[in-house]
């Protein structure tokens, strides 16, 4: 399987050997510790050797784990040179560069599956992006935090300040996603636009529970399969 050259951009690429931290991905630490609810979910659902993409892809610790779990053809998008550069070393293929010029460059349906990991409440035209994934990919996986999740509600309404709990663990001058996003919205987004939802998983606030009951309201992690 081949990328179509792509002017303008450059391609970094390893062949694929063992993880690069030399550790079993199940023993990487606390600080990936959240990255790991992906890595469950996608376990499942991703086929083995299927063509999968990631956008906004930061290190490549899914993707790592993603080619040595299911031995996918897969390929990174970052704008971040340093997160590139740390997916070579993981031993995943990378490209630089805006994913909106990715994608446009790609015939319709490339890849089996591309991948928005917490990546959508971060892009400024959600929306425009995530059609271009679906005219590429086969199927598309969003995962996200979700902002309605009740303490959020509560934090805000009692504190009026930056939302700090189990979801959002960051102080505000740390990060903060530029579009948060909440379940009710993403269906309701997919319901007007006609796309089809596959499968989710919704999981309580410690992202380890499956949220069976009001998940726009206790739910505080989901992740989307869709399809045109």
């Amino acid at each position: 399987m081949s990328l179509p050259i792509l002017r303008g951009r450059t391609f970094f690429s390893q062949p694929r050997g063992e993880p690069a931290s030399g550790k079993p991905m199940a023993s990487i630490g606390k600080l990936a510790e959240r990255r790991t609810v992906d890595m469950r979910i996608l376990g499942e659902w991703v086929e083995a050797g299927s063509r999968v993409c990631e956008l906004g892809c930061g290190r490549g610790v899914l993707l790592e784990y993603l080619v040595h779990s299911r031995k996918v053809f897969a390929v990174g998008v970052d704008l971040d040179v340093d997160k590139i550069a740390a997916c070579v070393k993981r031993g995943v293929t990378a490209y630089q560069g805006d994913m909106m010029g990715f994608l446009r460059k790609l015939p319709d349906g490339f890849f089996d599956r591309v991948v928005f990991s917490r990546t959508i409440e971060e892009l400024p035209e959600p929306a425009a992006v995530l059609r271009e994934a679906l005219r590429v990919g086969r199927c598309v996986t969003v995962g996200f935090v979700n902002h309605a999740y009740w303490k959020n509600r509560l934090g805000a309404f009692l504190h009026g300040r930056k939302l700090r709990n189990e979801v959002y663990t960051t102080a505000w001058a740390d990060t903060r996603p530029t579009n948060p996003v909440a379940v009710a919205d993403f269906e309701e987004f997919c319901a007007a636009q006609q796309i089809r939802i596959v499968r989710r998983a919704v999981l309580r606030g410690d992202w380890e529970r499956p949220c069976t009951v009001l998940p726009n309201f206790f739910a505080g992690y989901a992740m989307y399969e869709i399809a045109q």
